[in-house]
């Protein structure tokens, strides 16, 4: 009995034993099966929702905001508002007196014009059409005297009447007039801006244009005789415009194969360093291209002033008056040799 016994408690553990790992496991099992579910459900929410923004963003279209959607209001009713509005501006000028150097039926077409560039920028956002038509407008009216405190008037009354008749569109709703206001003047402001400074650029160009033409026409290279040259100087001569006479001067000796140019500065009231070492480097210059040059016309200021300045002008030939100048050129160029001659004759005669 006590042996049976024995081999029964040695045989219990080991069959426990046996089965408690069996056991276990299959407990961890339905466990890990319990936690594992709600892992992966995590982990795919996560992934979805990094997914999902994206396929929405691709597939839905974009909202326009408040901000578009006021401005386009509000361009719809500048459209369907033209014919008032632009009659409206039309008239304010005429009684600002603007543009006066323009008909009525002229200030009408050109308003047409700048209202609906206007607009369309509003609308689009772009100036380019806008700048490229009131540099246009600026070639056509500023040659006809038009001043740029016009042009700038009658885009700020343009910017009045509008927001005038939004004021009376939107009275009855004072937080939407606010947001149409918000909307309507930084736009309006930059076209404003747009449109003076196209102007003033187009005329800044305009008067280089005829300050350059004015400077030609006070420095004229005249043909005197066949190769040979003089040039009058009157007026203010500074370092641009010498430096506009030499090139002048250089470009009619190489046209007229010049040998001989005169020089006049009698027109001339003074001259500083500057604009002497240029005459000096317009001699030398002229001499390199084959022809010498006389200089005339010198006062005693400016005799004065040269020397005080210590110019270097030894390379200059110098004769007191015009006439006396002319004279010397056609010496040197060979048109005086046969009075020359006649007078040497008479003598031996």
């Amino acid at each position: 009995m006590h042996e049976e016994s024995d081999r029964a408690a040695d045989e219990e553990p080991e069959q426990r034993s046996d089965e408690e790992p069996e056991q276990r496991s299959d407990e961890e099992a339905e466990q890990r099966s319990d936690e594992e579910p709600e892992q992966r459900s995590d982990e795919e929410a996560e992934q979805r929702s990094d997914e999902e923004p994206e396929q929405r963003g691709d597939d839905e279209p974009t909202k326009p905001s408040e901000d578009d959607s006021l401005l386009q209001e509000l361009v719809a009713y500048l459209r369907e508002s033209r014919t008032k509005l632009r009659e409206e501006w039309a008239r304010r000028i005429s009684e600002a007196e603007l543009l006066g150097v323009m008909s009525d039926e002229e200030i009408f077409s050109e308003a047409t014009e700048v209202y609906d560039n206007y607009v369309d920028a509003l609308e689009s956002g772009s100036i380019e059409n806008l700048q490229t038509y009131a540099r246009e407008l600026s070639e056509r009216i500023i040659p006809r005297g038009v001043e740029t405190h016009e042009v700038l008037g009658i885009v700020l009354l343009l910017r009045d009447v509008l927001a005038r008749a939004l004021f009376a569109k939107y009275e009855g709703d004072l937080k939407l007039l606010n947001r149409i206001l918000d909307s309507y003047e930084p736009a309006a402001n930059r076209i404003a801006v747009t449109v003076g400074v196209s102007f003033v650029e187009e005329r800044e160009r305009v008067i280089n244009e005829q300050q350059e033409a004015m400077r030609e026409l006070s420095t004229p290279v005249l043909q005197l005789r066949d190769r040979l040259l003089i040039l009058p100087i009157i007026g203010v001569l500074d370092s641009a415009r010498a430096r506009q006479l030499t090139e002048q001067l250089l470009s009619a000796i190489r046209e007229k194969r010049a040998t001989v140019v005169v020089i006049d500065i009698t027109g001339v009231a003074t001259i500083d360093r500057t604009v002497a070492n240029h005459l000096v480097q317009t001699v030398e210059a002229s001499r390199l291209m084959g022809a010498r040059t006389i200089l005339t016309g010198l006062s005693s200021e400016i005799a004065q002033t040269l020397v005080d300045l210590d110019v270097d002008l030894g390379m200059m030939e110098t004769v007191g008056d015009l006439q006396g100048g002319i004279e010397e050129a056609e010496r040197l160029a060979g048109y005086r040799a046969g009075d020359a001659s006649d007078a040497d004759g008479d003598v031996a005669t």
